[in-house]
């Protein structure tokens, strides 16, 4: 008979304070957070403990401080950040991953958040983890070599996913989402990710979490929350003209009023920001 482990109580108390203001009781993020240990993430300690609402940053050698919902410092330099527990349950909440689920989680980090998608998706589902930054993948294919259901990938995120997927979660600040997530989406899929604008925020970049779903004739989308997430590397930082148009977008307000994503349509009436890719229109997507 195995010992029970000494940080399981601490678990799930931090698993039901995470979970505590989502819209509705979510008992499989909750029992997610409470079964993968945090730890085993962010490195050996002492750890850097970032708290943003209080404005400090902190070293820790006490494991149970990083069960709370602060960030945990993993790239200083990069500003890279195992990030908030509680806006990750509230995205994945959002999200809707259910068991059987084929995933791609753009964004790795070393894997924390990628593992609470394995717990969610179950042995009959799958992940797909990318990762740009080298040593990072490394970090995540290591952490996450005891779980069958995950496949880490050292790459751009905006060249996967290969096949057709259910769910896409993108964990880095995007300038401009990738036309390819969209289209690689299932009937009813969702893909989550942070529209941002690089410098806004001291953190990399200030923005919006947006939430698109496909439909039969085109793409559902709505805000979440406000949010800032470390800025994408390449193109889906998006290019100078793009950056300085979506910053005016930002400016002007109105991204909670965001209905739909049109794919590849001259500029609409109704647009809260486009592209010639697709735009974020005000307008509900066309029905079947």
């Amino acid at each position: 008979m195995t010992d029970p482990d000494p940080l399981d109580t601490v678990r799930r108390r931090y698993a039901r304070q995470m979970v505590a203001d989502l819209p509705a009781p979510d008992p499989r993020i909750e029992a997610a957070l409470a079964t993968v240990p945090r730890e085993r993430f962010v490195g050996p300690p002492p750890w850097t403990i970032v708290e943003p609402s209080e404005g400090r940053i902190r070293r820790t050698s006490d494991v149970t401080e990083l069960y709370a919902d602060a960030l945990v410092q993993l790239d200083a330099t990069r500003h890279v950040n195992n990030g908030s527990p509680s806006l990750h349950a509230l995205m994945l909440h959002h999200l809707g991953v259910r068991p059987g689920d084929r995933v791609l989680h753009a964004g790795t980090g070393t894997g924390y958040y990628t593992a609470i998608l394995s717990e969610l998706v179950g042995p009959g589902g799958s992940v797909e983890a990318v990762e740009y930054d080298e040593r990072l993948a490394r970090a995540t294919a290591e952490n996450l070599r005891d779980r069958p259901n995950v496949t880490v990938r050292h790459g751009d995120s905006a060249d996967y996913p290969q096949g057709e997927v259910d769910r896409i979660y993108v964990n880095f600040g995007l300038g401009a989402p990738a036309l390819r997530w969209f289209e690689h989406l299932s009937d009813g899929g969702t893909l989550e990710f942070p529209l941002c604008v690089k410098n806004r925020e001291r953190s990399g970049g200030g923005g919006a979490v947006i939430l698109a779903t496909r439909k039969r004739a085109g793409y559902a989308a709505r805000f979440i929350t406000n949010c800032s997430f470390v800025m994408a590397e390449g193109p889906l930082a998006g290019d100078a003209q793009s950056i300085r148009r979506l910053d005016a977008a930002f400016r002007r307000g109105h991204v909670e009023f965001v209905r739909s994503v049109r794919l590849r349509q001259e500029f609409p009436d109704r647009c809260w920001y486009w592209r010639p890719e697709w735009c974020f229109s005000y307008d509900e997507p066309p029905s079947a």
